[in-house]
């Protein structure tokens, strides 16, 4: 298994400035955003696609490091009621799978996205409850007439291009969210569909992510996002966990997202990355640093120590034959 981190943590460094800190500090794997949600500081697939000696002087970069690309991350909702806001994000997804193709990667991360809750919709309806009966036929226009055709199609344009895993990130307000709107969305379109594993935003949810990886199994964990949740028990008590409140306000939230170490302690990390191995999975654990009580530095550092006394870098054991 191998320590990563999602590269945009540091968005404002040139590239080569951001391989060479993270190479300081011991990471091994770098996830690169490429439009969408993360941006595209460090990769931009409309220049390095049509710019070959751009294109060359950013593999070179990534050579030189000494790490290697774990995915490509492009998260944004394709299939926003607006069309044209779902376009822009189709567009950069279908621009991110094109530069995977050209690296030789076969793998890219994303959201699922969410739709409104008819064709004359302005936003997306996340739902998240049965009652009133009204929910139950947005959500069947919802799968049914947006999110598995759009699915479809797009994992059959992955393929022809050589990317064979589109890693979800499971997360609030689009339409797979959990273990079971994921295996869903999976055994509707494919194999190629599965997850990037996000233990945050299972965390807040009230899920277990030691029973969600038992449950996925390594056949459908993708990748691997390291990032911890603190449920405040104060306010959770009062308010649930359903929580609207910017990520700001700390002090009200029912949840915040922590540095690894910080919602949950080494052993939590170390019986997590041991269920991964378990059920087969053994690529990386990148790490995404949005704790707003840490700076950039102090919070990445603070995880890289926890995760590196919890990862298994080395291979398992594949007998216990006593001498």
């Amino acid at each position: 298994m191998k320590l990563g981190v999602l590269t945009n943590v540091v968005g404002e460094m040139p590239l080569a400035d951001a391989l060479a800190y993270f190479k300081r500090l011991g990471v091994q794997m770098v996830e690169i955003g490429c439009g969408g949600y993360p941006g595209k500081q460090h990769c931009d697939p409309e220049v390095l696609l049509n710019d070959k000696a751009a294109f060359d002087r950013f593999v070179e970069t990534i050579k030189n490091s000494g790490m290697e690309i774990s995915a490509l991350s492009c998260h944004g909702n394709p299939v926003h009621p607006n069309h044209k806001v779902a376009e822009k994000f189709d567009k950069d997804m279908r621009s991110a799978v094109l530069m995977a193709e050209a690296l030789g990667i076969h793998q890219i991360n994303g959201f699922s996205g969410c739709p409104g809750d008819c064709p004359d919709s302005m936003y997306p309806n996340w739902v998240v409850c049965a009652w009133p009966e009204d929910n139950a036929k947005i959500l069947e226009y919802q799968w049914n007439e947006v999110l598995i055709p759009y699915w479809r199609e797009f994992v059959s344009f992955a393929k022809a291009h050589g990317v064979v895993k589109i890693g979800l990130e499971m997360h609030q307000a689009f339409c797979v969210y959990n273990t079971e709107t994921l295996l869903r969305l999976r055994e509707a379109v494919g194999p190629e569909i599965g997850a990037n594993l996000d233990p945050s935003h299972l965390i807040w949810q009230g899920m277990d992510p030691i029973a969600v990886i038992r449950r996925l199994g390594g056949d459908a964990i993708f990748h691997v996002h390291a990032k911890d949740t603190k449920i405040d028990a104060a306010n959770a008590s009062v308010n649930g966990v359903l929580d609207a409140k910017s990520y700001a306000d700390e002090i009200h939230r029912s949840w915040i997202f922590r540095s690894i170490g910080y919602g949950h302690d080494e052993l939590f990390w170390k019986d997590f990355v041991s269920n991964l191995r378990l059920v087969g999975y053994d690529y990386v654990l990148s790490i995404e640093h949005e704790d707003s009580l840490l700076g950039k530095n102090e919070g990445l550092v603070k995880a890289i120590d926890v995760l590196k006394r919890a990862i298994p870098f080395e291979e398992k054991m594949t007998s216990m034959r006593w001498i």
